[in-house]
């Protein structure tokens, strides 16, 4: 009796285990990086082998660990390069109703990424295009043994007194190393063909794609100047990153016209609406519509507008109005402290005031 009671005990351990696992993600790595208990941040782990440092990383796959194994030293970057995505993401959905919000340290950003929304869509893009950046600046940095400055070929229409050089980006590198890791994830999951959950990888592996594009893409030629008294006579050209904050943007013009995707007859994604053109492999899909989010909601993850700060002079979607989804805000002052009557002085500082001033605020009911 005793025994059946263990059987069942492990048996339930081992389904909530699961859930866990499910309910991770290698998104925890952009969390809380000046933790000093954090493994990625911790040099020493690097010097007792792979696999404690690997052991310790929560929300990795078995595939991403393996990945963590043969190359430790980039653990620190994918860390980064969620980091980067995850900070990206606030930023762009700052004025929403879904803000991009992290609730917890292993899945991050919580239920609402179990739905197959716009939301879920753009925020596997951006952070896939953060391990991209990261990769690809480490690289150029000289911080990981297997990869160094970009080898781009040299671009057709650049001048032929130009000089193709200088030490640029490893896109290509950054590239291919976070298509291999982020997508271990979804690759090594098999689901019955037609399921939702079959859908649900599709999707997350065409937005990651998407996302790693949009930085390939935006990547452009730098050129520094050479010559007596900055005369330019010659230059020297190299492949460099796109400012992320580029990145971010063109992503969130992709969210705004995403294509709503559905499983067909023969288990591929199709578009909903056959009238508009097909989307691209640098568009977002996505096949769930987005939850409710004025209102806290447990089973989605939707945390609700409540509390959220809102511009009474505004109509858009930072407007009391939108941002409060009809029911009304309130009003408070609150005394904001900024830097005033700067002056410069010789030589050389700038010596500024501080400066007082009492504001209204409006928050949503």
């Amino acid at each position: 009796m005793a025994s059946q009671y263990l059987i069942v005990a492990l048996a339930i351990f081992s389904s909530f285990t699961q859930v866990v696992i499910e309910a991770s993600s290698w998104w925890s790595l952009g969390m809380n990086p000046m933790n000093p208990m954090n493994p990625v941040q911790m040099s020493e782990v690097y010097i007792i082998g792979a696999q404690p440092l690997c052991s310790q990383l929560a929300g990795l796959s078995q595939g991403q660990k393996k990945l963590c194994q043969l190359y430790q030293d980039h653990m620190q970057f994918i860390g980064e390069g969620a980091k980067t995505g995850i900070k990206e993401c606030q930023y762009q959905f700052r004025h929403r109703r879904w803000n991009c919000s992290t609730v917890d340290n292993n899945s991050v950003f919580g239920r609402v990424m179990q739905i197959g929304s716009r939301e879920t869509a753009f925020t596997y893009a951006v952070s896939a295009a953060g391990v991209v950046n990261a990769m690809s600046r480490a690289c150029r940095e000289g911080e990981l043994s297997s990869c160094g400055c970009s080898r781009a070929a040299r671009p057709k229409d650049l001048p032929r007194d130009w000089l193709w050089g200088g030490c640029g980006d490893n896109i290509e590198y950054g590239y291919r190393f976070a298509k291999e890791f982020v997508d271990a994830r979804e690759r090594e999951r098999v689901y019955q063909r037609g399921s939702y959950e079959s859908a649900r990888i599709m999707m997350n592996l065409h937005n990651n794609e998407a996302g790693r594009r949009t930085v390939y893409n935006l990547a452009d030629v730098a050129c520094k100047c050479h010559g007596v008294s900055g005369s330019c006579s010659l230059k020297t050209c190299w492949l460099q990153l796109a400012d992320f904050r580029k990145v971010g943007d063109a992503l969130k013009e992709k969210y705004d016209s995403a294509a709503a995707m559905k499983l067909n007859s023969r288990g591929k994604l199709v578009q909903v609406n056959s009238r508009f053109n097909a989307p691209t492999i640098h568009d977002l899909v996505y096949i769930d519509p987005s939850p409710d989010y004025c209102v806290r909601n447990e089973s989605t993850g939707s945390l609700g507008t409540q509390g959220r700060l809102c511009n009474k002079t505004s109509e858009g979607m930072d407007g009391c109005e939108l941002m409060c989804c009809g029911r009304g805000y309130d009003q408070f002052k609150t005394v904001q402290r900024e830097r005033c009557h700067c002056k410069f002085h010789w030589c050389c500082y700038v010596k500024c005031k501080l400066c007082t001033e009492i504001v209204d605020q409006f928050v949503c009911k």
